[in-house]
């Protein structure tokens, strides 16, 4: 058996991103030959002589492969296969054992093994197995990181922000998804409408369904109405087939009006019998259509002023205004600003690649002090701007555009304004919400964070997200 301190050494020298494979072999000039075998495969090969240490390495280290003895004194090796697959179900466990039965290897394979060898074992096999058993784990976890980081990383399902402003527009999100009610959003170009819009989708039971975004002000007058409602053959010149529109497709689901500001009274009257009923005509049609969607509708200018003066229907505005929810412009949340640049700088420093890890203080006091009035699409594209031109692993004022450069103060703040936030508060924030968008994986939250799983238990003891 190996000597504790001689056991600790060998498990600090795993310090490459090369994957892991962990070998538990009571006989150790098997397990000598297994390792040996192993030596060509691109990863760091673990040997131990008992199932105990095995457990105790799985518990605090990613393995892609486990090969274990099935039969060892004390804890065999099922209980290595069971708790492998439990704490990493990524993880592939290779059995290899001289008392292979029929029932043991359907066992085995039944808990989740990958497959199984018998001894004496052929070493090409063992070491094409173990090969395609690495490739199955890298495939996996590959799978498995995509899907997380499209959802954590996604703008379309992520709200940033702590401010009480972002606090209540979030209160608002919950209140409007448990509730099929069509919603009014109003914000300045730039705030995020839509991402409120997809966000209430999400939440709400219509979840499953299409989520249908058109902007109003994108589309020509002439040609709206057909994307909205469909038409008929010959409706038109040039409609040589019948179209569905879009409430059509979003049928069950939730459409969104971005910038409803700019439909035509027409058709405002047409989207005023969907609010109604549900019904519709479509172009050239007779045959009244009947949905059920949801109808989300956003505006980047006040609706009252519009009535006011005869370009929007006070009818149409009651029925979309259930319920409204008012984003403010990034200059009314400065405290977002911090948690906003650190979650675009994580975003487009994976996209292109880069080893960029931070922003200077000197750099964050410029992003506070700034008016903002492209509003957080403003300052995303200055991250990723800034991203693309540094050099350095931290985002400096070389790469600052002169505008920001230049700003001395903002509604009084003098030129030393505190951020609210810590760098230790927004790391924090960043981990907790990671990991509860994994469901406590640790493993998958590390690699999506960027740091190894010690190091991510770590910082979860220090900031007491643990529970």
């Amino acid at each position: 058996m190996q000597a504790p301190d001689e056991l600790m050494n060998a498990f600090a020298s795993r310090t490459s991103d090369r994957a892991t494979i962990l070998v538990t072999e009571d006989d150790a000039n098997m397990r000598e030959l297994v390792v040996s075998v192993l030596e060509g495969l691109n990863a760091d090969v673990i040997a131990v002589d008992n199932a105990q240490t095995a457990l105790d390495y799985l518990e605090n280290h990613e393995v892609a492969v486990v090969i274990t003895d099935l039969r060892m004194p004390g804890v065999d090796g099922i209980e290595v296969l069971k708790f492998a697959k439990n704490h990493d179900p990524m993880t592939q466990v290779l059995v290899i054992t001289g008392y292979a039965t029929v029932e043991s290897a359907i066992q085995a394979l039944k808990i989740g093994a990958y497959d199984y060898v018998r001894k004496p074992f052929d070493n090409v096999e063992l070491y094409c197995t173990v090969e395609r058993a690495l490739e199955h784990y890298e495939l996996s976890r590959e799978n498995q990181r995509l899907r997380a980081q499209n959802r954590i990383y996604s703008e379309s399902n992520t709200l940033i922000g702590r401010s009480q402003a972002m606090e209540s527009v979030s209160r608002l999100i919950d209140s409007a998804a448990a509730y099929d009610c069509s919603v009014l959003i109003s914000a300045q170009s730039g705030c995020g409408k839509e991402l409120v819009a997809r966000q209430i989708h999400l939440q709400s039971k219509r979840n499953e369904r299409p989520f249908v975004a058109i902007n109003c002000a994108a589309i020509p007058e002439n040609l709206i109405e057909s994307e909205l409602f469909g038409h008929r053959k010959g409706a038109f010149t040039g409609a040589d087939r019948n179209k569905p529109g879009l409430f059509e497709s979003a049928d069950g689901g939730t459409i969104f009006l971005d910038e409803i500001n700019n439909a035509s009274l027409p058709l405002q009257a047409k989207l005023l019998r969907v609010l109604q009923d549900g019904s519709y005509y479509s172009m050239g049609d007779t045959e009244l259509h009947k949905v059920s969607v949801r109808v989300l509708a956003a505006s980047n200018r006040p609706l009252p002023e519009l009535i006011q003066k005869g370009e929007f229907r006070e009818d149409l505005f009651y029925r979309l205004k259930v319920m409204e929810i008012v984003i403010p412009p990034l200059c009314e949340r400065r405290d977002d600003i911090p948690l906003l640049a650190h979650y675009f700088l994580n975003k487009f420093a994976r996209l292109f690649q880069k080893d960029v890890k931070g922003i200077t203080t000197q750099v964050l006091g410029s992003l506070l002090r700034y008016d903002w009035p492209g509003n957080v699409r403003e300052l995303e594209n200055l991250v990723q701007r800034m991203i693309i031109l540094t050099e350095r692993d931290m985002i400096d004022v070389d790469v600052l555009p002169p505008e920001l450069n230049s700003a001395k103060t903002v509604q009084g703040r003098a030129l030393d304004y505190i951020p609210p936030q810590s760098l230790d508060e927004i790391e924090a924030y960043f981990i907790q919400k990671t990991l509860r968008e994994t469901e406590g994986n640790k493993a998958l939250s590390a690699e999506i964070l960027g740091i190894d799983k010690s190091t991510l238990w770590r910082k979860i003891k220090r900031y007491g997200l643990e529970g």
